[in-house]
C-alpha cells in the first residue's frame, strides 16, 4: 500500500472522522456532522464521475467498505418487510442508507500513512482527553468536560442534558457523556486500543503500562462489566504482544489487586463484583442474578427467533415483540418495569431481530473481514492492528453489548468496520 497524499478536496475526512467521535457526548451535533460529512462525500464522488477513485481507495478496500455496510443494512431492510411497525422500520432503513458514504469517508481517512497517524493519533488524544476528565470526576465528583457541556446546552435551550432523578440515580463515574448516558466505561474499552497503542510508540513499556493503568481505572470505575471483559481482552492481545505471557500475568495480577481494592473503597464496584460471583452458586436463580435479569431477555429473544426464524421481528422492534415472548409475564424484571428494549447480546439481538438471514449476512461480513486480514501483507496487518483489535473485541459473541442497530452504538461499530477496512487494504499505489 502506499502513502500517497490525500486526494484533492479529501483532506478534511481526518478531521471530520475525530469531530463526529468528539461529539459524541452531544449526540444530536454528532448526528449532524455525520450526515453533513456523508453528503459532501457523494456530491464530490458525484461531481467526480468517481474518477481518481484510486486515490482514495484501493479497489478492494471500496469492496470490503462496502460489504460490510450491505452485511450490517441489508438485513435490518429485509426486516422491515413484516416488523411490527413497517413504516418506522423502512424510514430507518432508509435513513440508514447515509451509513454507506460514511464508511467511504471513514476509510478514505486512514488510507494513506498520514491518514492513519492522524485519525489514530487523534482518537488516542480523545481516549487520553476523556480518561483524565474522568479521574477528575473520581476525585472531585464533577467532570469538567460534561459540566462544560451541561452549562452550554443550559444557556442554548433552558434545560440541562439531563433529568435531575437521572444527576441523582447516578451510582457509577458518567465522565464526558454524563449521567444520563452511562456508556464511558464500554466506549473507552473499545477505543482504547488506539490510546494503548499510541502510548507503546510514543514511550515505550512505561508509556504502555501507565496508559492502561490510567484507563483501566476508569473503566473499573465506570462500572460496566461488558467494559471489563472487552478492555481485559485489549489487555491480553497488546500486552501479549509487547511484553510476553509472564510479565502479562503479573500485569493481570495487579490488575485483580486494584479491582478488589476498588470494591473496598466503592460500595457500586464492590456490588457488581458480588453479582458477578453468584454466577458460581450453580443454579439458575444465581445466574440470572449475575446477569443482572439477562436470562429471561435472552429466553425473549431465542422465541422471537423460533417464531420468527426468517427476518426476525424486525431491527428495533425487540420491544414490541418482547411481551409476546416473555415468559415471566406479570413478575417484576430486574431491570424495572417496562419491556426490554434489546437482546443484549449480539447475537441474539441479529438472530432475533433480523432472523437467521441476518445472522448469515453477518458472519458473511465477519468472514470476508477475516479472509482480508488473512491475505494482507505483514505491513498492512501492522497498519490496521489498533482498528482490528477495536473492531474485534467490540464484536466479541461471549460478551454482552449495546444494540447493534441502536443510533449511537450502530454508528461506533461502523466507524470501527471502515476504519479497519481503510487502514487495512488502503490506497492504490501511485
Amino acid at each position: 500500500m502506499s502513502a500517497s497524499p490525500a486526494a484533492p478536496g479529501w483532506r478534511w475526512a481526518p478531521p471530520w472522522v475525530l469531530a463526529f467521535v468528539a461529539l459524541w457526548p452531544a449526540p444530536g451535533y454528532a448526528e449532524a456532522v455525520l450526515a453533513l460529512g456523508a453528503i459532501a462525500g457523494i456530491v464530490q464522488l458525484l461531481l467526480s464521475r468517481f474518477r481518481g477513485s484510486a486515490s482514495l481507495l484501493s479497489g478492494p478496500a471500496w469492496a470490503l467498505t462496502s460489504v460490510l455496510f450491505f452485511a450490517y443494512w441489508l438485513p435490518e431492510a429485509i426486516s422491515a418487510i413484516d416488523a411490527a411497525d413497517r413504516v418506522r422500520a423502512l424510514r430507518e432503513a432508509l435513513v440508514d442508507l447515509r451509513y454507506l458514504p460514511f464508511l467511504w469517508i471513514v476509510a478514505s481517512a486512514v488510507a494513506s500513512e498520514e491518514g492513519r497517524r492522524r485519525t489514530f493519533g487523534g482518537l488516542a488524544v480523545i481516549v487520553g482527553v476523556w480518561t483524565l476528565d474522568a479521574l477528575l470526576e473520581a476525585a472531585s465528583g464533577t467532570s469538567p468536560l460534561f459540566w462544560a457541556i451541561d452549562s452550554a446546552k443550559q444557556a442554548i435551550s433552558g434545560h440541562g442534558m439531563c433529568t435531575v432523578q437521572e444527576v441523582a440515580a447516578l451510582d457509577r463515574l458518567g465522565g464526558v457523556l454524563g449521567p444520563c448516558n452511562l456508556k464511558l466505561g464500554i466506549v473507552l474499552a473499545s477505543l482504547s486500543p488506539f490510546a494503548l497503542d499510541a502510548a507503546w510508540r510514543r514511550y515505550g513499556r512505561a508509556g504502555w503500562f501507565t496508559a492502561a493503568a490510567l484507563v483501566g481505572l476508569v473503566i473499573l470505575l465506570a462500572g460496566a462489566r461488558a467494559a471489563w471483559l472487552t478492555y481485559g481482552l485489549v489487555l491480553a492481545w497488546t500486552g501479549w504482544r509487547l511484553l510476553g505471557w509472564k510479565r502479562l500475568l503479573a500485569v493481570f495480577g495487579l490488575g485483580a489487586a486494584l479491582l478488589l481494592a476498588a470494591a473496598l473503597v466503592s460500595p457500586p464496584v464492590a456490588e457488581r463484583l458480588n453479582r458477578s460471583t453468584a454466577v458460581f452458586v450453580g443454579n439458575a436463580q444465581g445466574v440470572d442474578h449475575a446477569l443482572s435479569g439477562r436470562s429471561r431477555i435472552w429466553s425473549a429473544a431465542l422465541c422471537m427467533a423460533r417464531t420468527h426464524p426468517f427476518n426476525g421481528v424486525g431491527a428495533r422492534g425487540f420491544r414490541e415483540a418482547f411481551p409476546a415472548c416473555d415468559a415471566e409475564s406479570g413478575t417484576l424484571a430486574a431491570w424495572g418495569t417496562g419491556p426490554a428494549l434489546h437482546a443484549h447480546q449480539i447475537v441474539l439481538e441479529v438472530l432475533s431481530e433480523t432472523g437467521g438471514f441476518g445472522l448469515l449476512l453477518w458472519l458473511a461480513g465477519a468472514a470476508m473481514a477475516r479472509r482480508a486480514w488473512r491475505y494482507a501483507d505483514a505491513a498492512a496487518r501492522e497498519a490496521a492492528r489498533p482498528a482490528m483489535l477495536a473492531l474485534a473485541v467490540t464484536v466479541f459473541p461471549f460478551n454482552t453489548h449495546l444494540a447493534v442497530y441502536s443510533t449511537f452504538w450502530g454508528g461506533v461499530l461502523l466507524l470501527l468496520a471502515a476504519l479497519y477496512a481503510g487502514s487495512l487494504l488502503g490506497r492504490e499505489s501511485t
